[in-house]
């Protein structure tokens, strides 16, 4: 495996940790921890940490190491901001384009979500980011996925913060309120039901404490199993 390969490795396993809210915001992410745990060198996992950085999930300054990224409260009104412009413009192309394929692999995704209810916490939560992404990426447009698929991502960082407790149920409903919009060809009518769940997931976040925060080192370690 080359040095390329191994970064690559543990940048995905790093993000999906992130995304499942397994690493939480402030967690310090030692480059010598991650090393031991993937069985790589410091320099892979820079170069990992540093892609992280790029797109706002992990914070890295001199002198002082990497951990994962925590929004200030005005940074994740900021963030939900811009989700909503982008995801009402996925909205509105998506209506006035999308195939019966497309709907396909939308309704089949929710099915998957539907499966995943009353499952392990984590992967909840990466399916319903994922919907998003997947509707970005039926647009056809690769900055439009890339933007969508960065800020989702962030938003993951932001409901870790400030998430109360509910039911995966409620977003997988939304979801499937926005396939019936998407399939109406109705731009208006799909990206105003877009907006709504975009202000739902912003309306289930508040303000909490934080958790004690956990051991590192066991948490990458299920991640490095599976990479």
């Amino acid at each position: 495996m080359t040095q390329s390969s191994r970064s690559e490795t543990i940048y995905y396993s790093l993000r999906r940790a992130i995304i499942e809210q397994a690493l939480r915001p402030g967690m310090k992410l030692p480059e010598d921890t991650i090393g031991e745990q993937f069985g790589v060198s410091r320099t892979s996992v820079r170069n990992a940490l540093v892609r992280l950085s790029a797109e706002g999930l992990v914070d890295v300054q001199p002198n002082r190491g990497a951990c994962v990224a925590e929004p200030t409260l005005e940074e994740a009104l900021d963030i939900f901001s811009l989700r909503r412009c982008l995801e009402r413009e996925v909205a509105n192309r998506l209506s006035r384009q999308i195939t019966p394929a497309q709907l396909a692999k939308l309704e089949a995704h929710v099915r998957e979500e539907q499966a995943a209810l009353g499952s392990e916490g984590p992967l909840s939560m990466r399916l319903a980011g994922e919907f998003h992404i997947l509707l970005a990426q039926l647009t056809g447009s690769r900055p439009l996925t890339r933007y969508v698929s960065e800020i989702v991502s962030r938003c993951s960082l932001i409901l870790a913060l400030y998430s109360r407790p509910h039911s995966s149920r409620c977003g997988l409903d939304e979801h499937r309120q926005i396939i019936e919009a998407l399939r109406k060809g109705d731009p208006e009518r799909a990206v105003a039901v877009m907006g709504q769940h975009i202000e739902a997931v912003e309306e289930r976040a508040e303000i909490r404490e934080h958790a004690e925060e956990p051991d590192v080192r066991a948490i990458l370690g299920e991640y490095a199993k599976s990479a």
